[in-house]
């Protein structure tokens, strides 16, 4: 769990879980109504304004309802935006007899799907009504493709380099049942309705095209629930993601994103992002034993703040010289905080987006519990796998953790108005 700085985007900047630009007094009708004047992607009218429009003299949404994410963009949405309050991580297997055809058709229909349900209208067959009386509620649906993709639908000159299987680890303890997978979708969401009736609508659109492989449940800490905005806590009490790349640093989109020219990756890849999704299981029976002395050195930063050991603010620069009367360095030489900063790995940067799960306790009431860890790169070798690396050769934090599946997936570019993710691929 590499830590890096918040992701900014809608929200406050630092802050993934800041809340959202209230629209206060604007209902959804007025809303819906104005679309045009505020620059709001929301489809074509008709059957859609009666799923989503309230009557005039209804309670307006509130802002947690309002937030909207853009479907069509340089890029897909769900990267790039504030953590959500609610997710849902699917993978699908192309069934058998399922070539490039199917696949191409099956995008259609999730694109289409996607830009409905972010726009806050009705799936356009067999609505579930889950989310009838709620806004977009900051949905986002973003699409990706495994390495047994190109193998599947006939395009194996068209997979990347970068998709390359990742290398073992040490930490790794892999359930292949619950890893990789033909397609994944990352569905996210500030309403927990919201985000079950786009995974619902998801699956149903499959089809016989394609069967789910495995899928996963996650959480954030919902915009609102704290007095001020502030970077979000994992399940081991915390502050995660603290040194994030943002938007507004100038190496940023190099970083994250492939570019356009030149490149090693494909054509189709340009704009588009790898995601590494590792399911993360906390110990945390054994983490809770420790006291906060304990684990504050086994991250390198307070537990209160996030501060660094060596003093200041959660966003201070960590003094890694910095020693105690006794001689000792403040930042202990296996901190987890110390091991993956980016000075320490050539560089190596990536964005953290992860959501937090709990799938219940076992029969001896240990929880199972712990991160979906998401991050994104312009190169998963650069960027993840020199981190993952580094933090196998002695991260205190890796004793309180075991990695239980794992799945590298390339991302491609947003869709153009009148595209559906991946026709650069499929139809190039």
């Amino acid at each position: 769990m590499a830590e890096h700085t918040s992701i900014p985007g809608a929200r406050t900047p630092d802050a993934p879980d800041a809340v959202p630009v209230a629209h206060e007094g604007i209902s959804r009708r007025k809303l819906l109504g104005t679309a045009g004047a505020t620059g709001l992607v929301l489809g074509a009218a008709g059957g859609a304004v009666g799923y989503t429009a309230a009557p005039s003299e209804a309670t307006p949404l509130t802002s947690l309802g309002d937030g909207q994410a853009m479907f069509h963009g340089k890029h897909q949405p769900g990267i790039t935006e504030g953590l959500q309050a609610r997710g849902h991580l699917v993978a699908f297997d192309l069934t058998a007899g399922a070539g490039r055809k199917e696949a191409a058709a099956l995008l259609r229909r999730w694109s289409e799907t996607a830009r409905r349900l972010m726009a806050g209208e009705a799936a356009k067959q067999d609505d579930t009504d889950v989310a009838r009386d709620a806004g977009p509620s900051s949905l986002t649906v973003t699409f990706g493709f495994g390495h047994s993709f190109f193998a599947r639908t006939g395009l194996e000159k068209q997979r990347p380099v970068s998709l390359d299987p990742l290398p073992d680890f040490s930490s790794d303890h892999l359930d292949k049942n619950r890893s990789n997978g033909d397609l994944w979708v990352q569905i996210g969401a500030d309403d927990a309705l919201v985000a079950f009736h786009a995974l619902r609508a998801i699956q149903k659109d499959a089809g016989s095209a394609a069967r789910i492989r495995w899928q996963m449940n996650g959480f954030n800490r919902s915009p609102g629930a704290t007095a001020h905005p502030m970077t979000a806590r994992n399940l081991m009490g915390q502050i995660d993601g603290t040194r994030n790349p943002k938007p507004s640093e100038s190496d940023f989109d190099r970083r994250i994103f492939v570019p356009a020219s030149p490149s090693k990756d494909p054509e189709w890849m340009a704009n588009g992002s790898y995601a590494v999704v590792r399911r993360i299981r906390m110990l945390l029976d054994d983490w809770e034993q420790l006291s906060i002395k304990a684990q504050e050195d086994v991250i390198g930063r307070r537990k209160s703040d996030g501060a660094p050991l060596s003093g200041g603010g959660e966003t201070t620069e960590m003094d890694l010289e910095k020693t105690d009367a006794q001689g000792n360095l403040v930042v202990p030489i296996n901190a987890h905080a110390r091991i993956t900063r980016p000075d320490q790995n050539g560089g190596a940067a990536m964005l953290r987006r992860p959501f937090s799960y709990h799938d219940g306790f076992d029969t001896d009431g240990v929880p199972d519990a712990g991160l979906l860890f998401v991050c994104w790169q312009a190169d998963p070798l650069r960027g993840f796998v020199t981190v993952q690396r580094k933090l196998d050769r002695g991260d205190a934090l890796s004793k309180f953790i075991r990695h239980e599946a794992s799945g590298l997936f390339a991302v491609p570019g947003g869709a153009a108005e009148g595209e559906y993710v991946g026709q650069r691929l499929l139809e190039g």
